[in-house]
């Protein structure tokens, strides 16, 4: 009996010491941003648009379409659309930006387009006086990725990739040392992984639709392998490709793509939840640069945005991380904006900075008695 009894005293011991130095490694909250480039608030909320199905214009697989995503309620369509946001973020996290239930998410910039958009999100701020272009400039704004990094908990533990090749100018690679794959950028080192050494091979020998902007399964793989090896507890994910499939008018594959993006944050997230580094210590925070129109109408064209596109400042957020409430589909009256997103990773990080919040903010001078982000996820 006491040698049985010594056997189950050590064997608890041991587990209580594992578990211990589980935890000391895991440390700090892991973070992983993740933006999806001009993706509507209407098709996260309402699924797949019928107008635009039934416009042969921008539509040449109606059929197709129609038998993988029509159904016949809007809560169903967009479980057929994006089922990993509604299958397990409604179900664990939080999600905004259903303007049809008062829940509305805005831009503060007055640009509207990508660079401007993905700034404002990564800065807690608008800078219309300085990003009026998507032009290859580095940025002179200090992202949170940035801050981060430089911070005793998380020095060299952040990592960006994106489909989009201005994203070295955007979180300003040379100046915050952050390590950015975007674009067509191999994979560099001397340890890379047959998966690695197979993306270098092929993502040039796929079809290159965009010089600018690379397939987005390239970017979901380059990042899923880097994070396997080097274990980062920051990670920026920029899927690009929404964004110029309607740009070019091409609806299917517009939304074939959200589709497949929304299956890749499933796929990060399933990994995420069976890997003990990030498992139970990990909050995926999911967005837009910016919307877009609503039709064919030039002054609110769904093929484009900007300040000259009508609605197209209108966005959406999904949270989802151990501590954050089960909420689902906000409903509450609430308004958020993209500017509070960089105060939001700052709060979950334990860091200070100074940044724009909603109450700072050009637009929220007749929404005073809205709750705003930090209220609405904690309270």
């Amino acid at each position: 009996m006491r040698k049985t009894y010594l056997y189950t005293i050590i064997i608890l011991m041991l587990s209580f010491i594992t578990n211990a130095q589980q935890n000391s490694q895991k440390g700090e909250p892991n973070i992983f941003l993740i933006t999806l480039d001009g993706v509507r608030w209407q098709e996260v909320f309402t699924g797949i648009d019928t107008v635009l199905l039934e416009n042969k214009k921008y539509t040449h697989s109606k059929e197709e379409l129609e038998k993988r995503f029509s159904a016949n309620t809007l809560e169903e369509k967009r479980k057929k659309l994006m089922p990993f946001m509604w299958n397990t973020i409604a179900k664990q996290g939080q999600i905004y930006g259903n303007r049809n239930k008062n829940s509305f998410v805005n831009l503060t910039n007055k640009m509207v387009f990508s660079y401007p958009g993905y700034n404002e999100i990564l800065t807690g701020k608008a800078d219309d006086e300085h990003i009026k272009s998507n032009d290859k400039n580095y940025n002179k704004n200090i992202t949170i990725l940035e801050t981060l990094n430089q911070s005793a908990n998380y020095k060299g533990k952040v990592a960006a990739f994106a489909s989009w090749d201005v994203f070295p100018y955007i979180i300003n690679d040379k100046r915050s040392g952050i390590p950015v794959n975007a674009g067509y950028m191999n994979a560099t080192g001397s340890n890379l992984t047959e998966r690695e050494f197979f993306l270098n091979e092929t993502q040039k020998q796929a079809p290159i639709i965009w010089e600018s902007v690379r397939l987005d399964m390239y970017t979901h793989h380059y990042a899923k392998e880097y994070i396997k090896k080097q274990q980062p507890k920051i990670v920026y994910l920029a899927y690009g490709e929404t964004d110029d499939f309607a740009h070019g008018g091409f609806f299917d594959y517009y939304i074939k793509s959200l589709y497949t993006t929304d299956q890749m944050i499933e796929d990060l997230w399933n990994y995420v939840q069976n890997n003990s580094f990030y498992k139970d210590n990990t909050y995926f925070i999911i967005t837009t640069d910016h919307g877009r129109g609503v039709g064919a109408d030039p002054k609110s064209i769904w093929t484009s945005h900007g300040k000259d596109v009508k609605d197209s400042d209108q966005t959406w957020l999904a949270i989802l991380g151990p501590t954050i409430k089960v909420k689902g589909e906000v409903n509450e009256d609430s308004q958020i904006y993209t500017n509070e997103i960089a105060a939001l990773i700052a709060n979950i990080s334990g860091i200070n900075i100074k940044t724009n919040n909603a109450k700072d903010s050009q637009k929220n001078t007749n929404d005073q008695s809205r709750k705003h982000l930090l209220d609405l996820i904690y309270n």
